[in-house]
C-alpha cells in the first residue's frame, strides 16, 4: 500500500552506500547476506532474543534494498539476481513466523500460521501471475517506469507493511499470534484486491 510512494525515498537514502559498494560488492553478494541475516533473525526469534532479532530483521530489509540500488548503479542488473532475491524473500518471510511459532508451539499457534502460509501462497499466485501476465502484454515494470524487475500490482499489504508486522512480531511477542493472524487476513484482502484488478484490466 505504501511501497510505491516511499520507493523513491528509500533508492536515495541508499543510494550514498550503492555508490561506495558499487565497484566492491556484487549485488548477488548482498542478496545472499539478507538472506542469511534473514536466518538469523529467524533463529534469534526461535531462542527468545527479540532484540537481536528485530536487528537482524532490520538488517536483512536494509541488504534486501541495497542489492537492487548496488545493481542499478553499477549496471550488474540481471534475472538471475532478481529471481534470486524474490526466493529469498520468500524464504525469510516464511522462516521467521515459522521460528517465532516453534519457541511456545501450540495448536492455536499452528493453526494461525498454516492459515498465513496458505494466504502468502494464494497471495504469491495472484500477484506473480498476474505481473508475468502484465509483462507478456508489455505493460511490466519497465514500461512503467518502475525500479523493480517486475510490476508489483498494490495491495493493502506490500514489503512496508511486512516490514511493520514482522517488527511488531518481536517487539510484542505476547501478541504474535493475534498479529499473525491479521497480518493473514490483510494478506488474503490483498489477494483479492488483486483479483478485482485483473478481472477489471485483462478483459
Amino acid at each position: 500500500m505504501m511501497d510505491r510512494a516511499l520507493r523513491q525515498f528509500k533508492e536515495a537514502l541508499l543510494l550514498p552506500v550503492a555508490k561506495r559498494l558499487e565497484d566492491r560488492v556484487h549485488p548477488s553478494t548482498i542478496t545472499l547476506l539478507a538472506g542469511v541475516a534473514g536466518a538469523c533473525a529467524a533463529l534469534a526469534g526461535l531462542q527468545g532474543n527479540n532484540l537481536l532479532g528485530l536487528g537482524l530483521w532490520w538488517l536483512n530489509r536494509t541488504l534486501d534494498g541495497l542489492d537492487g540500488t548496488v545493481a542499478r548503479v553499477s549496471g550488474r542488473q540481471s534475472d538471475w539476481g532478481a529471481y534470486l532475491d524474490i526466493v529469498l524473500d520468500f524464504f525469510v518471510y516464511t522462516v521467521i513466523p515459522f521460528a517465532l511459532v516453534m519457541r511456545q508451539p501450540s495448536i492455536e499457534g499452528l493453526i494461525v500460521v498454516a492459515f498465513v502460509f496458505g494466504m502468502f501462497y494464494i497471495n504469491a499466485g495472484a500477484y506473480l501471475y498476474l505481473a508475468a501476465l502484465l509483462e507478456r502484454r508489455e505493460q511490466g515494470a519497465k514500461q512503467r517506469g518502475e525500479l523493480t524487475s517486475i510490476t508489483m500490482p498494490g495491495g493493502i499489504i506490500e514489503g512496508t507493511e511486512a516490514v511493520i508486522f514482522f517488527s511488531l512480531f518481536f517487539l510484542l511477542p505476547d501478541w504474535f499470534i493475534a498479529l499473525l493472524g491479521l497480518l493473514g487476513l490483510l494478506v488474503a484482502v490483498s489477494a483479492i484486491q488483486r483479483l478485482v484488478w485483473a478481472a477489471r484490466h485483462l478483459r
